[in-house]
């Protein structure tokens, strides 16, 4: 009986955020788009720094959720036409979204980025530049007249493997000493993180232009990616969606040097970033592929697992668009912290594939849930 009363309050909570915003971004009620390609940086005119925005034809609401996507790639390569980057903005320009595939500085030397680990931070923090300036574009954009009908308050940014690493790390990055003073790689280099910083220049807004606004967003989502250090993850930050497998080495779900190479940095994969999350209370949740590796972030709608991820992340952006009642996504969202996990008989018990497990939360609600594999 109980279960059946939650369905129905979800029901009827979904009901209502579904009129509040007549429909849109949750079903495709637009056939065709539109895509038009532009500079984003004042700086740079090369391009790393042009990105595709995608929107649909025919719309006429001026204040729409933006998605700035990020390609995948290692950092060595990929652009904004890889076929990931193009299905996932299509289908959420379809939805009603203002959509954006963007370019960005990728590493110089690949042979260097491999083996040194001052490089691999150089790289990411230019791309963590290149996001912000992007995100800035779109805010001054609305100062001379919003071009693109979106709402600045409503940008959201992700990507697929690099691209969410690059994502993540340009919205948890809160401050330059987050950043370590000194790292010594495991070929005995040792150099200062937070130089690099100014080294680059302005800050860790960067150095890519579109200066005076500002480049906050309101969620990441995160395809196969992961970050340095989960504890740049805390209470203070942006709503976290993401979508993994569980035997991904490229970049790990739990944590390992990314590529599964040990000279490359340590990415932790969404196995460690959402315990962390729910430790800080903030707003997350996450879709597991069990034996998944890999691949399937960048191979657009041609894999299942690509077309679950947008829904999942549909789904979870859809509570945060402000066209839905505030009352109505704090009570979805209301901020929680996983206490444990029990089997049927009560007993303290690790996640396993097809045993029922209940999932026991700071705020009181208890989830039911099977793993299938």
């Amino acid at each position: 009986m109980k279960e059946l009363i939650l369905l129905t309050i979800c029901l009827i909570n979904s009901n209502f955020i579904f009129s509040q915003c007549n429909g849109r971004y949750q079903t495709e009620i637009f056939n065709t788009f539109s895509v038009n390609t532009v500079n984003y940086s004042d700086v740079y005119t090369d391009n790393a720094h042009e990105m595709d925005i995608y929107i649909p034809s025919g719309d006429t609401v001026t204040n729409r959720p933006l998605i700035i996507w990020l390609h995948g790639g290692s950092f060595l390569g990929g652009d904004k036409s890889l076929v990931g980057c193009v299905d996932f903005c299509t289908e959420f320009a379809k939805k009603g979204y203002v959509t954006v595939s963007a370019n960005y500085r990728l590493a110089s030397d690949a042979q260097s980025f491999a083996l040194y680990q001052e490089e691999q931070y150089t790289t990411v923090l230019k791309a963590v530049s290149d996001i912000k300036s992007a995100i800035r574009y779109f805010r001054k954009s609305i100062a001379n007249g919003n071009p693109y009908g979106i709402d600045g308050n409503t940008i959201f940014i992700g990507g697929s493997s690099a691209g969410a690493v690059a994502a993540l790390h340009s919205a948890y990055i809160d401050n330059i000493n987050d950043l370590p003073s000194s790292v010594t790689d495991i070929l005995g280099n040792t150099f200062n993180v937070q130089n690099l910083v100014t080294i680059i220049g302005g800050g860790l807004e960067g150095d890519a232009g579109n200066n005076g606004f500002s480049s906050e967003v309101s969620g990441v989502i995160s395809f196969a990616g992961g970050i340095n250090d989960i504890n740049w993850i805390d209470s203070n930050d942006e709503p976290l969606v993401s979508c993994q497998g569980d035997d991904d080495m490229t970049v790990n779900y739990n944590c390992g040097p990314g590529l599964g190479y040990p000279t490359v940095l340590q990415l932790c994969g969404s196995g460690e970033m959402h315990p962390q999350a729910n430790s800080s209370a903030l707003t997350n949740d996450y879709l597991v592929f069990n034996g998944a590796d890999h691949s399937w972030c960048g191979a657009g709608v041609t894999d299942q697992k690509f077309i679950q991820a947008m829904e999942f992340t549909k789904d979870f952006l859809y509570p945060l668009l402000p066209c839905n009642s505030a009352t109505t996504v704090n009570e979805l969202f209301t901020k929680r912290r996983l206490l444990k996990v029990v089997n049927i008989l009560g007993e303290n018990s690790k996640t396993h594939n097809n045993i029922p497990l209940f999932y026991i939360y700071s705020d009181g609600s208890v989830e039911h849930k099977i793993s299938i594999k």
